[in-house]
C-alpha cells in the first residue's frame, strides 16, 4: 500500500544566529562600497579595526566569565556590532577613537548585561553616543565626498597615516574635513544664499555622495527584508514618520526646513532604518509594536534634526526608543488563539 507523505509548511533548517548575523554583514556591502568610493579608504580600515577589536574584546570577556569563547563567537554578533559602529563614524577617525567606542560597546553595553539577548540597549549606538559626547570634534571630521568641488583624494598610505598618526604630510586632519549636508543645513537654515552656495548641498538627490550612500544601504535593507531576516514594520514606520514630519514642516517654511527627500537620503537614515533600529534584541517584537517603535524613532529623529543640538539623531532616537520597547510590547501583544482580547500582564491567580 502506498503511503502519502504530507510535508508541513515548517522551517526545516534550525535557526542559526551566526547565519542570521552573517547575512546582515553581507547586506552592508553595498553601503560599505559607496562609503569607500565617496569618502575614501578610511571606511575599510575602520571596519577592519572595529571588527577585530570587537571580536578580541568579546573573547577576552568570555574568558573572564568562564564561558566557551569559540561557541559564543560563532554567533557573529560582536562582528556586526563592530561593523555597524565603524560604518557610523567618520572614515578618518583616529584609531583610538574606533577602539574606544568598540570596546565600550562590547564590554559595557553588551557583556556587562550578560551578553547577546540580555542587553537592553543597542551596543553599537551606545558606543557611538559615548564617542559623540566625549569627542565631538573627531566625530564630526568627515571628508568632502568625491564629486564635490571640495573633494580631497587620499591614497591608502595617506589615509593610514591619518588614522594612526592623525596627520597627512605633516598637516593636521582638520584642514581636510568638511561639514555634512545635515550639519550644513542646520547651520544655515533660513539663509537661502549660503545654502545655495555650499557645494556639498547639490548632489543628485540630496547632499553630494550621501544620497548614493543611503540608496546603497536601502538596497541592502531590502535584501534583508526579502530574505526575511527583518520585517518591514520598523523601517517603514520610521521612514514614513520622517517623511510626514519633514513634509509638514517643509510645506510651512521650505527655506528653514529641509524636504522629506533630503532627510531620507542624508546622514545615516537608511543605515539606521534597516540595520540599527531593527536590532532584534533591543527593538519591539510584535508587528504592531514594531510599527509604533519605528514611528517613535522617526519622530525623534526629525525633532532632534530640526530643533536639537545634533545634526543627525539616529543613535539618540534608537536608544530612547530602546527604553520604550518593553512598554510597547506590553500593550501590543497579539491576541492568543482562543482568546477574545490580547493577554497583557500577569495572569491573575485565584
Amino acid at each position: 500500500m502506498a503511503v502519502l507523505h504530507v510535508t508541513s509548511p515548517h522551517t526545516h533548517k534550525p535557526f542559526n544566529t551566526g547565519r542570521f548575523m552573517l547575512q546582515v554583514v553581507w547586506a552592508t556591502i553595498p553601503g560599505l562600497i559607496a562609503l569607500t568610493y565617496f569618502f575614501g579608504w578610511g571606511t575599510l580600515i575602520n571596519v577592519a579595526l572595529a571588527c577585530l577589536t570587537a571580536v578580541v574584546s568579546e573573547a577576552a570577556i568570555l574568558k573572564l566569565r568562564n564561558r566557551s569563547v569559540s561557541f559564543f563567537l560563532k554567533d557573529n554578533s560582536a562582528l556586526v556590532t563592530g561593523l555597524l559602529l565603524a560604518l557610523a563614524i567618520p572614515p578618518t577617525s583616529p584609531w583610538w577613537l574606533t577602539v574606544t567606542g568598540t570596546v565600550f560597546a562590547i564590554v559595557i553595553a553588551k557583556q556587562l548585561y550578560g551578553g547577546l539577548g540580555s542587553n537592553p540597549f543597542n551596543p553599537a549606538m551606545i558606543g557611538y553616543v559615548l564617542l559623540l559626547i566625549s569627542f565631538p570634534k573627531e566625530m564630526t571630521a568627515w571628508l568632502p565626498a568625491a564629486g564635490s568641488i571640495e573633494q580631497t583624494q587620499w591614497t591608502v598610505a595617506e589615509t593610514f597615516s591619518a588614522i594612526f598618526s592623525s596627520s597627512v604630510n605633516g598637516s593636521g586632519i582638520d584642514s581636510f574635513t568638511a561639514a555634512t549636508p545635515l550639519d550644513t543645513f542646520k547651520t544655515y537654515a533660513g539663509d537661502f544664499e549660503k545654502l545655495e552656495s555650499s557645494p556639498i548641498m547639490h548632489g543628485a538627490l540630496a547632499g553630494v555622495g550621501w544620497d548614493w550612500v543611503n540608496l546603497a544601504f536601502l538596497a541592502g535593507g531590502l535584501f534583508l527584508v526579502a530574505r526575511r531576516i527583518i520585517t518591514w514594520h520598523i523601517p517603514v514606520g520610521m521612514l514614513v514618520a520622517i517623511v510626514v514630519c519633514a513634509g509638514i514642516s517643509h510645506g510651512i517654511d521650505s527655506d528653514r526646513y529641509a524636504s522629506p527627500l533630503f532627510h531620507l537620503l542624508s546622514g545615516g537614515t537608511m543605515l539606521g532604518a534597516f540595520f540599527i533600529a531593527t536590532d532584534p534584541v533591543t527593538a519591539a517584537t510584535s508587528n504592531k509594536g514594531k510599527i509604533y517603535y519605528g514611528v517613535g524613532i522617526g519622530i525623534l529623529i526629525y525633532i532632534i534634526r530640526a530643533w536639537g543640538g545634533y545634526p543627525d539623531a539616529i543613535a539618540f532616537s534608537v536608544l530612547i526608543m530602546n527604553l520604550a520597547a518593553p512598554t510597547i510590547d506590553y500593550y501590543t501583544q497579539p491576541r492568543a488563539y482562543g482568546h477574545s482580547k490580547p493577554v497583557s500582564g500577569a495572569v491573575k491567580k485565584d
